[in-house]
């Protein structure tokens, strides 16, 4: 690793460019510039490459052997998030036995009945709180299904979920150790609180993902302890937080967008499309990181073996040369090469858990809803994890469909 170049990856994604309120909220033009003035550059500040264009950031995910995964933050542990080959092969291949399509395919009913309590809570009221109310507690609920937690047990969950997906805006010391300390504990306390449901699963198997990970085989090889509850740790962190800001985030464009409300609603058959323009369009994760496992060339740029690479998948996106119109929300967009749920053999294990509940939730929502506006003199604010984007509440009012 360059000796002038090592870093704790934990603060490189804000840059200078979206210090201001404005730009912070909306990254999407200053992508725009940085694509045309500097696509591939080195950031001094931050010490790290930031790349922006498609063609750039699909090979930065897909070239697993330029660009490790492996790389530390403030209090993460191995999993398949940080892991290259030949380990990640074995331990994503371990993990598949459980990870279905089918197993996922068969949660729709459950899926759907876990949307139908939360919109008929709201119902009656006219107005709900997207994400308090719906948009987190539905992700919340499925996984802790999955991992087989009692429904008494999910708000401290979501407590932990949010924690350690918890960003530092200032790059400071002193919020670093902040964060990480809380990062230490919640991670603590979830470790002891899954190992021992992991027991009970031992000596119990149910129908769930804890006990279909514990007799996951391949020709001899298990998956230790270890490795279950740090699989289950990322599930929660991970699936949590991006499929409540891909929700959250479809339903701020349908309250941006009116007529594609109407649309939708007279047509369910486009949800799956429009999921996909969304997860595009406002994509929950803004930049995944690498690091470089040799001098590689790229634009003429030289990023040496050890820098730090961060790949703007909110930026491709919309890159005017992989997508027309790249700046406007189409519906029926086909094809739709998004890059959100990343690339390779990194390409994210939970997205046809993610797609299944957003399709659920979207025809849930505008089957019993209609006139979906946000509420009057909301304070509309992004969330301060910077790698991720969402917004911190989306309050919004509705009329129910007779």
């Amino acid at each position: 690793m360059s000796a002038e170049r090592v870093v704790n990856l934990a603060p490189i994604i804000p840059m200078k460019e979206l210090n201001t309120k404005e730009t912070y909220f909306n990254p999407f033009p200053v992508y725009d510039v940085l694509q045309k003035e500097s696509p591939v550059r080195f950031d001094i500040e931050r010490n790290c490459w930031d790349v922006f264009l498609y063609e750039d950031v699909d090979y930065v995910l897909k070239k697993h052997e330029l660009f490790s995964s492996e790389q530390r933050r403030m209090v993460e542990r191995e999993n398949l998030l940080r892991m290259d080959p030949p380990r990640h092969k074995q331990m994503r291949d371990l993990v598949n036995k459980a990870f279905t399509p089918k197993a996922i395919n068969d949660l729709a009913p459950r899926i759907k009945e876990i949307t139908a309590e939360l919109l008929d809570e709201v119902g009656e009221s006219g107005e709900m709180n997207m994400i308090a109310d719906f948009a987190m507690p539905l992700p919340v609920i499925v996984i802790a299904d999955l991992l087989g937690v009692p429904p008494e047990d999910r708000e401290k969950f979501k407590v932990w979920s949010d924690t350690l997906v918890k960003g530092v805006v200032e790059n400071k010391p002193e919020a670093f150790a902040a964060v990480e300390k809380e990062q230490v504990q919640a991670r603590d306390e979830l470790r002891d609180y899954l190992a021992d449901v992991l027991e009970l699963r031992r000596k119990e198997p149910h129908d769930d993902i804890m006990s279909a990970l514990l007799a996951a085989e391949i020709d001899g090889t298990k998956l230790t302890d270890s490795e279950i509850l740090e699989f289950s740790m990322l599930l929660l962190a991970a699936g949590n937080e991006t499929t409540t800001n891909l929700i959250t985030n479809g339903v701020r464009i349908l309250t941006e967008m009116p007529h594609l409300q109407k649309e939708v609603a007279k047509n369910l058959a486009l949800v799956p499309t429009m999921v996909e323009e969304v997860l595009r369009y406002y994509p929950p994760v803004q930049a995944p990181s690498r690091i470089a496992k040799e001098d590689v060339i790229l634009r003429d740029q030289l990023i040496k073996k050890g820098d730090a690479v961060v790949a703007w998948v909110a930026a491709a996106n919309r890159d005017e040369a992989k997508f027309s119109d790249p700046h406007s929300f189409i519906v029926n967009r086909k094809p739709n090469q998004h890059l959100t749920f990343g690339k390779g053999i990194h390409f994210c294990l939970g997205a046809p858990l993610a797609r299944l509940e957003a399709k659920v939730a979207f025809e849930e929502l505008l089957t019993r809803f209609h006139h979906l506006n946000v509420k009057k003199d909301a304070l509309i604010e992004r969330t301060q994890a910077p790698q991720m984007y969402g917004v911190v509440e989306y309050p919004v009012t509705f009329k129910q469909s007779l």
